[in-house]
């Protein structure tokens, strides 16, 4: 295998247990098909179980020995990072915001969604920082500005650690289950403040233009579509967002890449390239029904290239239009012969700020009001458990008590619930939103510039 290439893949395995359907047959049909491909990085999200991990970390063994196992919150961060090359580094980051204790449906708070990476060393590369990540579910485009504000912490995050790691002379790979469409607030922030790349942007550079909605299998070529496909089993049927109607599903999975910030002072400083990008795992799984998981699997081909290699046509060359390669079994391949720039793209501007800064001061306000309601239900509780301990030594029936003692306990259970809501967590949230406010207000130009976070303290 060519040292000069490095292939890279990613996918949302869908692995919560008693929840995802099939997940023990689907589990083992990844492992199969991971132990026989090419790939040198895997990185995968949502494999919760750990006998899960440890199947397909047995089917891989003999071509990634190297693999990470990362555990965060109650019920662990479901990531996972496979290598090739020797890993000699490992960290995670739990985002500081992941929900509500008590939006339980929602499960966000509970796994400690986190940036998860793996520091590598590549023979021509060097140090490289694997990043691997699983962004806050709830909190489309659509709804009331505070609803984003948890994903958009998350991405803020994640972007500072991917530049900071470049900084330290690092290149950088970043995949994962990022919850956001192209364009949206939380992706510009990861693109625009980390510098990074998208993989599947780089490689595919020309747009459907055309005014007929693709076919299936053409929005899955055209937008690089993991999500709400009709070709996924899972999502086949169910009720769709307008936007997963109107394009045939979403591109919610990413690779991004970047050079090092400042790469080691030499005249063979390798650049790193994306050349192709392929949408996998699109087909059903062999002799079965249903798809490999509720996301497809995405993969970046990476060419690594040295100044003597014509650095120019690195940094100039003009994109050429993707050409369709042969879909093969599970996957719908796109070439692309285009090259991309080692330049970093330009960080956020203080006119790119304001909708965020607007989300986050939303959420800040909604979050004390409601940290406010719950105080107020957790005073309630307690005027009202010692109502029910003053009835008690009047009542009219002895089978009275049990009834008293089990209103107790729940009146109890409540009172302790809201207290760590709305005095502990109600408390987190406020300064975590506070921190990334007045970070976002110092980059902007100055705190109070917008909005003046010392007055609602």
């Amino acid at each position: 295998m060519s040292e000069t290439q490095l292939r890279v893949l990613s996918l949302n395995c869908w692995g919560l247990k008693y929840v995802a359907k099939n997940r023990p047959e689907r589990i083992a049909a990844i492992a199969r098909a991971l132990a026989s491909s090419s790939h040198d990085i895997v990185a995968l999200q949502e494999i919760w179980v750990s006998a899960d991990y440890a199947l397909v970390r047995n089917s891989v063994a003999s071509r990634l020995p190297y693999a990470k196992y990362f555990y965060s919150g109650a019920l662990g961060a479901g990531l996972a990072i496979f290598s090739r090359f020797p890993i000699i580094a490992a960290t995670i980051h739990p985002y500081s915001l992941n929900g509500s204790p008590i939006d339980v449906t929602a499960g966000d708070w509970f796994v400690g969604k986190a940036a998860a990476s793996v520091l590598i060393s590549h023979p021509l590369l060097g140090q490289v920082q694997v990043f691997n990540t699983h962004l806050f579910a709830k909190g489309g485009e659509e709804g009331p500005d505070y609803n984003r504000a948890h994903r958009l912490v998350n991405a803020w995050e994640f972007a500072k650690l991917a530049r900071q790691s470049a900084e330290l002379g690092r290149y950088v790979i970043a995949a994962g289950d990022f919850n956001s469409v192209p364009n949206t607030l939380p992706m510009n922030i990861i693109r625009d403040h980390a510098g990074l790349s998208d993989a599947w942007q780089v490689s595919h550079p020309a747009l459907h233009t055309s005014s007929t909605p693709p076919s299936p299998s053409g929005a899955i070529s055209a937008f690089g579509v993991t999500a709400d496909s009709p070709l996924n089993s899972y999502s086949s049927g169910k009720p769709l967002e307008g936007m997963a109607r109107r394009f045939g599903g979403k591109r919610l999975d990413y690779i991004f890449f970047r050079q090092p910030t400042k790469p080691p002072a030499s005249d063979k400083t390798p650049i790193l390239t994306c050349t192709n990008s392929n949408v996998m795992f699109t087909d059903r799984v062999p002799g079965q029904e249903f798809s490999f998981s509720d996301h497809f699997g995405l993969e970046a081909t990476f060419e690594i290239r040295f100044p003597a290699e014509d650095v120019e046509s690195v940094y100039h060359a003009e994109p050429t239009m993707p050409t369709a390669g042969a879909q093969s079994r599970g996957s719908i391949a796109i070439s692309s012969t285009s090259n991309i720039s080692s330049s970093v793209p330009s960080s956020l501007t203080a006119e790119s700020i304001v909708p965020i800064l607007q989300s986050l001061t939303a959420c800040y306000r909604y979050s004390k009001s409601r940290a406010r309601m719950h105080l107020t239900i957790f005073a309630s509780c307690i005027v009202l458990l010692l109502g029910l301990i003053i009835s008690s030594a009047w009542l009219p029936r002895s089978w009275f008590s049990p009834i008293f003692v089990f209103a107790a306990v729940v009146v109890a259970w409540l009172a302790t619930t809201m207290l760590y809501v709305g005095f502990v967590y109600g408390r987190w949230e406020v300064n975590a939103l506070m921190n990334v406010i007045e970070e976002l207000e110092i980059m902007r130009g100055g705190i109070g510039t917008r909005y003046d976070s010392r007055s609602d303290r």
